[in-house]
């Protein structure tokens, strides 16, 4: 059996929605509720497979966890040396956020762990996150640096000073919750600013964490109290929406409750740049995560070089993003990005790819991509059968090309929109897209 996404040309988006509780914020609430003293409420949480991956996890790791029901999930902590050893592998599924954030977390534990994936996050690129924790003593053996994991116990970890490599949210966060486990100070740098959701959370969960300049720093220790959580619309998911919107015939949408934490914001300045239409409404702060209403107009989008500062604060919405570079006048250019080479897919490789299979090729660089758009043109792309090779934001992205098509589109491989968007075709029919997700039988290729 497989999934695919069938698009077709036109529709007009109109309306408003609420897309899915945010990803990040999803998985760390589960993780930091189950460290906690006390009971955790959230509400808003992700009912997708990778933040459900994280949650079964954590109750093979002795966590009692209710729900979730309509986004609502009660986590009963067990405490920052609470948790127990697993009876079995711990099993990421499609999730490298757990993966790696797992790897810091389990790394001052007094047992040992066995993490694995599916055959996706099997080919992830682990050693980032695998040796800057064993400067602080951990011990992680992998397959030629990719999954399966093993983590050895090894008591107390030793307070580190670590320059960070790459610029990777998950690989800070998994050296500051292995920071909980040290005995001192660990301060971690990184060399571009990237997503603080853990920093933010673990403040609200009572743990105090230090920020000077690009150093986070934490003393380990620090008791963790149950918390209430709210967790905003995922704007990663509301991307592909703002794209629509912005690229659609006489559009207008309004997307409810979306987070717009100024390390996640690089969708915003960048296709404000391009000349989008897009405002905020009633911007407020719950649980220490900024929030608002955005509402977004067709616009007549022109290309950009994007700023490589903004590169790491969009790292997920550059699917997409590429989209709109198509539909824009002249050319867009993306530098920096090598990062998308180890998502869940080559994502520069594979966007390439599909454009070229949908009549518009691109220039492949080995950090990014230059597109020349044709936005005159009424429709820039043609249909067609693009691969998404498994990649959920892949597939809604080429699910938001059919909107400028001269054709149907149709996306193979793309059961993992779960992962991140569950229920992704429907809301977006609701709002004007002409999209439809369908299980067929066969290899599906």
């Amino acid at each position: 059996m497989f999934q695919t996404l069938s698009a077709l040309p036109g529709g007009r988006i109109r309306g408003e929605l609420r897309v899915p509780g945010d990803k990040s914020i999803s998985h760390r609430s589960i993780m930091l509720g189950a460290l906690a003293e006390g009971e955790t409420r959230i509400s808003g949480f992700l009912e997708g497979a990778d933040a459900l991956a994280t949650m079964n996890v954590f109750r093979m790791l002795g966590v009692a966890i209710d729900g979730p029901q309509r986004g609502a999930v009660t986590v009963r902590g067990a405490g920052l040396r609470g948790l127990r050893p697993p009876a079995g592998p711990l099993d990421c599924g499609n999730s490298g956020t757990s993966m790696r954030l797992l790897c810091g977390l389990l790394a001052g534990q007094s047992f040992e762990s066995r993490l694995l994936g599916d055959a996706s996050l099997s080919r992830r690129p682990m050693r980032r996150v695998i040796e800057p924790l064993a400067l602080m003593g951990a011990k992680i053996d992998s397959v030629d640096g990719h999954p399966p994991l093993l983590v050895h116990p090894v008591g107390r970890l030793r307070p580190a000073e670590i320059r960070m490599g790459v610029a990777s949210a998950q690989v800070k966060s998994a050296l500051i919750l292995a920071g909980l486990y040290a005995d001192g100070t660990t301060r971690v740098t990184e060399p571009a600013p990237t997503r603080d959701h853990t920093e933010r959370m673990l403040a609200a969960f009572g743990v105090e964490v230090g920020r000077e300049g690009s150093t986070v720093s934490i003393v380990g220790g620090q008791p963790l109290s149950g918390s209430r959580i709210d967790i905003p619309a995922d704007i990663s998911s509301a991307a592909f929406f703002l794209v629509a919107a912005s690229i659609g015939a006489r559009a207008e949408l309004t997307l409810r409750h979306v987070g717009i934490n100024p390390t996640r914001t690089g969708v915003l300045h960048i296709l404000r740049a391009m000349g989008a239409d897009i405002t905020e409404i009633n911007p407020r702060t719950i649980g220490g995560e900024p929030v608002a209403d955005l509402r977004v107009r067709a616009a007549r989008l022109k290309g950009l070089e994007i700023p490589p500062e903004w590169v790491p604060l969009a790292i997920d919405e550059f699917p997409v993003l590429f989209v709109a570079a198509a539909c824009a006048e002249g050319d867009t250019v993306l530098r920096g990005a090598q990062e998308l080479r180890v998502k869940e897919s080559d994502r520069i490789a594979v966007m390439a790819e599909g454009l070229a299979g949908i009549g518009m090729p691109a220039q492949v660089k080995p950090d990014g991509m230059r597109i020349v758009g044709r936005g005159a043109e009424a429709n820039p792309f043609a249909g067609g059968t693009v691969e998404s090779h498994g990649d959920h934001r892949i597939a809604m992205a080429f699910a938001v090309a059919a909107l400028r098509s001269s054709g149907p589109i149709t996306i193979l491989d793309t059961g993992n929109v779960t992962t991140s968007f569950p229920g992704f075709a429907d809301m977006a029919a609701s709002v004007g897209m002409r999209v439809r997700a369908s299980i067929e039988s066969g290899p599906g290729r």
